[in-house]
């Protein structure tokens, strides 16, 4: 299936369900998609998450409902899955800037967010600088916490670049350093797939292992921080993340869904992508992105 043609399917059922108690789980499953992979997907093409889209989709339509009819606040609360008045107050006055009582009164601007429309344009004519690479079962040492899948491509959400300070700060990455793959100068942001039914998904901070240096001090392991990371054999796609902050990260992951994936003839593949930061920065990468695929 095109991805166009998936977002596209997707956004027509989510329409059809927005006043149900609708899940990124539910719309995948429609597709015939993994979870991980249908959020990820959806995230980058889209700029926001599922969660996001469902969220302004349903204030929107419930500024429009308290502005034309006179219908009770409460009432409208529960139609559009709010489970209190003070829930809904709160989120209707972020979105629209004025509180839902004010929606009701005459010329009171409210803020309108139409359902996602797909366009047919040109693409492509660019280069894109990419590599293939083939890797076997690869072992690393990482620092691993969980975080909710809703953080990807959720502007203004820093839980991932402050898991990085905070291992910093607390001295966490250097112990790790000693066992890295021949002292290769590389730190490795790993994300794990994300499981059937779960709502988190797993990142770690880590090192490569070899044969030479996988035996890790147990006194590390045992502190519950450390673990191992393990991935399969598999093919990766590589991009240079170029720029100054993550940002180009997500830049990336837009460019291999839009770009990438249509005309290349490979798809995407459930097992951990990963970034790559060098102790050297090199012509403006801020690290490398690797992506598993399979024809």
């Amino acid at each position: 299936m095109q991805w166009i043609e998936m977002l596209q399917k997707a956004i027509d059922y989510v329409e059809e369900h927005l006043l149900e108690d609708i899940h990124f789980h539910d719309v995948a499953k429609q597709l015939n998609l993994s979870p991980y992979e249908f959020y990820r997907a959806f995230s980058f093409m889209s700029g926001m998450t599922l969660n996001s889209y469902i969220r302004n989709r349903r204030l929107s339509m419930a500024g429009q409902e308290l502005a034309e009819t006179d219908k009770k606040i409460i009432d409208i609360a529960m139609k559009y899955g709010f489970e209190s008045q003070d829930g809904f107050t709160k989120a209707f006055t972020r979105f629209h800037g004025v509180s839902p009582k004010y929606a009701k009164t005459a010329g009171t601007q409210l803020v309108l967010f139409n359902p996602l429309a797909i366009k047919v344009s040109l693409e492509g004519g660019r280069k894109i600088d990419y590599r293939i690479e083939k890797k076997e079962k690869q072992r690393f040492l990482a620092i691993v916490r969980a975080f909710p899948t809703e953080i990807i491509q959720d502007e203004g959400n820093n839980d991932i670049s402050d898991f990085w300070e905070e291992c910093h700060s607390r001295n966490m990455i250097e112990p790790i350093k000693a066992f890295q793959c021949d002292r290769e100068g590389r730190i490795y942001g790993l994300c794990a797939p994300l499981k059937e039914n779960e709502t988190y998904f797993e990142y770690g901070i880590g090192v490569l292992l070899n044969s030479e240096t996988a035996c890790v001090d147990n006194i590390l392991l045992k502190t519950k921080e450390y673990r191992y990371w393990e991935t399969e054999p598999c093919t990766y796609v590589v991009f240079k993340c170029i720029g100054e902050s993550g940002e180009c990260i997500g830049e990336a992951w837009e460019l291999f869904y839009k770009e990438f994936l249509p005309q290349s003839g490979y798809k995407s593949c459930i097992e951990s992508d990963y970034e790559v930061y060098f102790d050297e920065r090199k012509d403006d990468v801020f690290c490398e992105l690797w992506i598993p695929i399979k024809k």
